[in-house]
């Protein structure tokens, strides 16, 4: 799936501004970004529920929007199955069946009877958990080559998302289908995504591959008797500062940098382990949460 320069403007509000990326069979990636950054906006526009004010989404390179037929390669799952919870499953299961020409009835019972869920019966009856499972059991059922997921453990029990989780890998594996995930989540992202593409005001502002983000960025504790140093306050981004104690991320030229930092004599040095969710307050929490 191409995404090529996409831009979305909602009630002459600029909410998405020149989307450009793409998405591989068999990965996962990862769309984060505070609360109102266009995330939910660009998966509508994915899956082609909304058009783009410019700009284009492909697939094999055809315009999923003048060819409406590449859609049945695309499912987008919500963060809500209130609009099915009228009907029963074997109802969802035909809709499902005349939507998508490659439904796989034997699989979606198959799925069903693996998370011990009724095969008959109403949605609205499911609980929250078994709701979420019903429709990620749908959607790869339907053997799309792209699954859209928007915040898929969102208000789920430990033990719900363990399962959730662990299926999404077990499924990418075995049906090398690419999976996005638009996810608050950042620890639960760190487990599924092979990449991450963060956005803030409607923009991409950085790309990440998960491979690579050790190498990329290092994580360093320090401490200064009097705060940090002139020479090298430009040095990456202040983390968190308690009393004399500073956490920094530092990237770029890392050995450099981190040079810089032990030539300015702290009285404590550490590396520490860098988690997603440090990128996320460094890049996008702002003057309110860095420092």
């Amino acid at each position: 799936m191409q995404i090529e320069q996409v831009s979305k403007a909602i009630h002459r509000k600029q909410v998405l501004t020149n989307i450009d990326f793409s998405i591989e069979p068999g990965k996962v990636t990862g769309l984060v970004g505070r609360n109102g950054a266009g995330k939910t906006t660009l998966l509508r526009l994915l899956v082609g529920i909304i058009q783009p004010t410019i700009g284009d989404v492909k697939l094999s390179g055809k315009s999923i929007y003048t060819h409406p037929e590449m859609k049945q390669d695309i499912v987008f799952v919500p963060d809500s199955s209130e609009a099915l919870k009228g009907y029963s499953i074997k109802e969802i299961e035909q809709l499902y069946r005349d939507i998508y020409p490659r439904f796989d009835r034997a699989l979606f019972y198959q799925l069903i009877d693996r998370f011990q869920l009724p095969r008959n019966g109403r949605i609205h009856s499911f609980s929250k958990g078994m709701k979420a499972l019903f429709s990620l059991i749908l959607a790869f059922s339907t053997k799309a080559k792209y699954i859209l997921l928007d915040e898929p453990t969102d208000g789920l029990d430990v033990i719900v998302k363990k399962r959730i989780l662990q299926f999404i890998v077990e499924a990418v594996a075995d049906y090398q289908v690419a999976v996005v995930i638009s996810s608050h989540r950042l620890d639960e992202l760190e487990f599924l995504a092979d990449s991450i593409i963060m956005l803030k005001d409607g923009e991409i502002t950085q790309e990440y591959s998960l491979e690579t983000l050790k190498d990329s960025y290092k994580k360093i504790q320090v401490v200064f008797p009097h705060g940090i140093p002139e020479e090298i306050q430009g040095i990456g981004t202040l983390l968190q500062q308690t009393g004399k104690v500073f956490i920094l991320i530092v990237e770029g030229e890392l050995e450099a940098e981190i040079a810089k930092i032990r030539a300015a004599r702290p009285l404590y040095y550490e590396e520490l382990p860098i988690t997603l969710e440090d990128l996320f307050v460094a890049k996008l929490g702002g003057d309110d949460f860095v420092g």
